[in-house]
């Protein structure tokens, strides 16, 4: 018998986590269902084969390392835009399985929503960073992203009840935070133009 608070905290903890590190997510799930720590539903397996792990291995040090270098690290997150919304929302329906497809709908839905907040807070926090002259903050932003993300996942896949609420401060946070950062890159955008 699935546990559905397992599986709406897988769901949700992989679709918020794919808007942040979404190779970190793909890998760290694959990786821990290959040791037997995790049990992945049947649309998710593919992520335990040595293939996938080995592409999203590669692809995680890539993210890592092109996120570390400030500049870099925006333009990763503008192409990624494209990329990890939607990889969001296939996280969130494959975590449903074989459910009724109105669920796995909804899943979708609000997993690509789940992970365009994450992205959008993210990115645009790391924009308003980037402004910065010196590369240290923008170091502290994406080590601390770095275990925010393996932290929320652990929860999310661990301790679902205890995801649930992160999740809800999360989103809670990313509510009051997304019109500040909206302003502050439009702010922004006017200073670059004159």
């Amino acid at each position: 018998m699935v546990d559905p608070v397992s599986t709406i905290a897988m769901a949700g903890g992989l679709s918020w986590a794919s808007g942040v590190r979404l190779y970190m997510a793909l890998f760290l799930a694959g990786w821990l269902g290959s040791i037997g720590l995790l049990t992945l539903p049947p649309a998710l397996q593919v992520l335990q084969s040595p293939w996938a792990l080995m592409l999203t291995g590669a692809l995680l040090v890539i993210e890592f390392v092109a996120d570390k270098i400030p500049g870099a690290d925006s333009v990763w997150d503008a192409v990624h835009t494209f990329i990890r919304i939607p990889a969001g929302a296939v996280l969130a329906a494959a975590s449903l399985g074989q459910m009724d497809p109105g669920w796995v709908t909804m899943a979708a839905l609000a997993g690509g929503t789940l992970a365009a907040g994450a992205h959008a807070t993210k990115a645009g926090s790391r924009a308003l960073i980037n402004t910065s002259p010196e590369p240290f903050s923008n170091w502290v932003a994406s080590f601390s992203e770095d275990a925010v993300v393996g932290l929320g996942l652990w929860a999310a896949f661990f301790h679902p009840w205890l995801w649930l609420v992160l999740l809800a401060v999360f989103i809670l946070l990313a509510l009051w935070l997304l019109p500040k950062l909206w302003r502050g890159l439009r702010w922004l955008a006017r200073r670059l133009a004159t």
